[in-house]
């Protein structure tokens, strides 16, 4: 493999990270997700150093929640600046997150997360770019495997942050914080500093500087390394399962959901485990949380007598009715 003469190590591994995932091909317009903090800013200047052997085109987009007023404003200009001295194409929203959030009756942290995909999407749409690239890291990946076990998801849940999930890439995966640090000061690189991150109010910030870091004292080296094995191996058991209940709703009629129904007959033959599987996928197609609760309330409901309903989430009833269960969406 040729590598530019000026490419350091991390720029290196960035592209090898790249090419072996298969994440940027060549044509490709790249839409960089950037904040203004540590990893985003790597993330750009990493893009922009590989960018002539990827033979890519990349923007910058840059969302502006209004969470912490002028430090908001002053980030938004930051990204601005930069992206012009870079010569880069800016798009940037501002969103009144509060507001939404009270009116979707949803945390800030998952209002803010609707919000900035949905802008994503338009602007890939409306300007042609077919990839957006996240700033998500090694650390990253062990936060979220731990924020999700402790969720109490299922074993394929912790598969973790995925490389790719559509036009989503994250190409900083297998790169550690502590590298990203000594990259940007060894390029000279600014960034902001969101004081939100610092606070444990959340639970993914008291994830990230509690808990991580009292496992990685008490057992040196071992947790990322470990957690990374875990996402591997059930990002792989997903694939299967996947597969598996693809040929199963195939061969076995009424175990896909059709006008809002599954068969009882058809789920009363299978185990447990492939139970709540089917009932996670339909959970989805009516766009309803998943969880434990409402998995097992499911299973439960099999083994009723007609007539009987279970809310599954705060607007989705699910009635048995004679030899079917119906999944019906409140308004």
């Amino acid at each position: 493999m040729f590598f530019a003469v000026s490419m350091n190590v991390l720029e290196k591994k960035f592209l090898e990270q790249i090419r072996e995932r298969r994440l940027v091909e060549h044509g490709d317009r790249v839409l960089v997700a950037v904040s203004g903090g540590p990893d985003s800013m790597a993330m750009l200047s990493l893009f922009c150093a590989v960018k002539p052997l990827l033979h890519c085109d990349l923007a910058v987009a840059h969302c502006n929640f209004q969470l912490r007023g002028a430090e908001s404003d002053a980030d938004e200009s930051f990204v601005r600046d930069h992206s012009l001295v870079l010569g880069l194409e800016c798009f940037v929203e501002r969103f009144d997150t509060l507001r939404f959030a009270a009116e979707w009756k949803k945390s800030v942290e998952e209002t803010a997360r609707i919000l900035r995909y949905t802008f994503f999407e338009q602007v890939m749409q409306e300007w042609g770019f077919n990839r957006i690239a996240t700033g998500h890291h090694v650390n990253d990946n062990a936060e979220t495997i731990l924020f999700n076990l402790f969720r109490g998801v299922s074993l394929p849940g912790l598969r973790g942050i995925r490389a790719r999930n559509g036009k989503i890439i994250r190409p900083m995966l297998l790169l550690h914080k502590a590298e990203i640090a000594v990259y940007l000061m060894e390029k000279g690189i600014a960034s902001r500093m969101d004081a939100s991150n610092i606070a444990n109010d959340y639970d993914r910030n008291f994830i990230r500087n509690r808990v991580i870091p009292l496992i990685e004292e008490r057992f040196p080296h071992k947790l990322l390394p470990s957690l990374r094995r875990l996402s591997e191996q059930a990002g792989e058991l997903e694939e299967f399962l996947e597969l598996y209940f693809e040929n199963l709703c195939e061969r076995e009629p009424g175990l896909s959901l059709t006008e809002g129904q599954l068969e009882v007959r058809a789920l009363q033959r299978l185990t447990v485990f492939e139970q709540k599987e089917l009932f996670k996928r339909a959970l989805r197609d009516m766009e309803a949380p998943v969880d434990a609760q409402a998995l097992q309330k499911l299973v439960d409901l099999l083994a009723s007598q007609p007539g009987k309903m279970v809310m599954a989430g705060r607007q989705l009833r699910v009635l048995r009715k004679g030899a079917s269960l119906c999944f019906v969406r409140e308004v």
